[in-house]
C-alpha cells in the first residue's frame, strides 16, 4: 500500500526535509532530492508507521469496547423494573404481631 499525501502536504514535507538537511547535515539537499527522499520514506517506512497506528487504534477501541460491554451488562441492574406492581400500591402493609 502506498501512502498518498495531498499536494500541499507533500510540498511542506519536502520543504521540511530540505530544512533538516540545511540545518543538521553538512550538505544541503535540493527540492527534487528532498521530494525523492520523501517518496522513498513514504513507500519504505510509511507502512510501518501506518500499521502501528492501526494497531494502536485497535487497542484503544478494544479497551473502549470492553468498557462499553461492561456498561451494557450493568444496564439490567440499573434500569430493572419489577413487573406486576399495580396491585401492590393498593395493598395495606401488614402489621407485625
Amino acid at each position: 500500500m502506498t501512502i498518498e499525501l495531498d499536494k500541499e502536504v507533500r510540498k511542506e514535507a519536502a520543504a521540511s526535509i530540505e530544512r533538516y538537511f540545511r540545518e543538521k547535515m553538512d550538505e544541503p539537499i535540493g527540492n527534487i532530492a528532498a521530494a525523492g527522499l520523501l517518496s522513498f520514506f513514504l513507500e519504505e517506512i510509511g507502512p510501518v508507521v501506518y500499521n502501528q497506528a492501526v494497531a494502536d487504534v485497535q487497542e484503544r477501541m478494544k479497551a473502549r469496547l470492553e468498557e462499553l460491554q461492561a456498561r451494557v451488562e450493568e444496564l439490567d441492574i440499573e434500569v430493572h423494573e419489577e413487573p406486576f406492581q399495580y396491585w401492590r400500591k393498593f395493598e395495606r402493609p401488614h402489621k407485625a404481631k
